[in-house]
């Protein structure tokens, strides 16, 4: 299967772009192996916050500039978010449930590039997706004039024995 994602390439720069955002194509242990070592670094809950709020605001930055770039209503730029974060091999990740009005929704992760990259970690693997999902779905809400924000977390992995692994996103409460 070719890749579905477009890429275009500055002949004078040799930058990658994709949806009109500049890319990076790094092989995935390159990407596990520095991710293992922050966190290592940091400890996971440390470093999972820190990933949560640079997640949340790069989800929103995508999807406001995706949909300047090609328009689109707000649930196609949250469906389409989580298109290409399958196509560009994070894993294969399926809209289950949205709700706008109540800033909720259910993500499933299938085949997780965090828990094939760490064959023998066990635990919940997939955190650094968590603001992702929250960051989208407040760009989402914003959108459609709704003045709720968004939390997300992974309820489940894959690499605590599950099938796949599954984030909830919730109104914030706070």
């Amino acid at each position: 299967m070719a890749p579905l994602v477009p890429i275009d390439v500055d002949p004078d720069t040799g930058i990658w772009s994709s949806d009109a955002l500049p890319m990076l194509y790094v092989p995935r242990h390159f990407f596990v192996n520095n991710h293992v070592a922050i966190e290592q670094a940091l400890g996971r809950a440390a470093y999972a916050r820190l990933l949560y709020d640079a997640g949340h605001k790069s989800a929103y930055t995508w999807c406001d500039k995706v949909s300047a770039a090609h328009g689109g209503k707000s649930l196609d730029v949250f469906r389409h978010y989580l298109a290409r974060l399958s196509q560009r091999g994070w894993g294969l990740f399926d809209l289950l449930e949205i709700d706008p009005q109540s800033a909720s929704a259910c993500v499933r992760l299938r085949h997780s590039s965090m828990v094939l990259g760490r064959p023998d970690e066990q635990g919940k693997l997939c955190y650094m997706f968590s603001g992702w999902f929250a960051g989208a779905m407040d760009w989402v809400c914003d959108k459609q004039g709704i003045a709720l924000r968004a939390h997300s977390e992974e309820t489940s992995c894959q690499a605590e024995g599950h099938e796949y692994c599954v984030f909830t996103v919730t109104a914030r409460t706070n």
